[in-house]
């Protein structure tokens, strides 16, 4: 890690770090014709989402994307690209350009190779956001999933379906040297579970805590 971040609580959490991931954003834009910008889903960056949504950016040279998706249709409720659309993609970042992680079909493994290929001309990820979970899995890279070990790679490719007891439905996921490529990062984590995990990650290989695998020179925000 780069930096420990803790607040007094969640709401400034929130509102600072969407200051900064906005901040970092239009600086990549004054400096490249486009940015990326790779995000999680789930609860927790919600907020950040609602002040991002209306920052006054060149959004329209941005393209957003997930950490992870679940294989789901879009309109279904466990889906993040629907979280995306709702709570992100509205406002002024309704102009960005959404890559997908999902198309329809009931595996993922027959559409990888075309949801890989979204991702040309996007990477590295200039501006990434992860979770973690009190497993010390981020993205789909859960403790115990059928293919982490060659997700952890330095040769993976960029995109991976995963499955593991934790997750539930099959996932995709970017893969960690992808995520550890990003420009830069920042790791958003809540509760006092969360930190004593993370806390005690460096005590485990990656396998085992796979945070420690995209973790390198990121800066890590914490609130109760």
């Amino acid at each position: 890690m780069r930096a420990f971040v803790e607040y007094p609580d969640r709401d400034l959490m929130m509102l600072d770090l969407a200051d900064r991931l906005a901040g970092e954003l239009a600086d990549c834009l004054r400096r490249h014709e486009s940015a990326s910008f790779c995000v999680p889903g789930g609860t927790t960056p919600g907020p950040i989402f609602d002040v991002l949504s209306e920052q006054a950016l060149d959004w329209d040279r941005v393209a957003v994307f997930l950490n992870d998706e679940r294989w789901v249709p879009e309109d279904h409720p466990r889906s993040n690209t629907r979280l995306l659309r709702e709570r992100l993609l509205i406002s002024k970042a309704s102009a960005a350009t959404l890559i997908p992680l999902y198309a329809p079909g009931e595996t993922p493994e027959p559409v990888m190779d075309d949801l890989i290929a979204g991702f040309d001309g996007h990477l590295p990820i200039s501006v990434l956001l992860l979770g973690m979970g009190a497993d010390r899995h981020t993205a789909s890279l859960f403790p115990g999933a059928d293919r982490l070990a060659e997700a952890l790679t330095s040769d993976a490719p960029v995109l991976m379906p995963m499955r593991a007891e934790a997750a539930g439905e099959p996932r995709i996921t970017l893969t960690a040297p992808v995520l550890n490529g990003a420009m830069s990062k920042h790791v958003v984590i809540t509760g006092a579970e969360k930190r004593a995990a993370l806390e005690t990650a460096d005590r485990h290989e990656a396998i085992d805590a796979p945070i420690r695998a995209v973790w390198s020179d990121a800066t890590v925000h914490w609130a109760e």
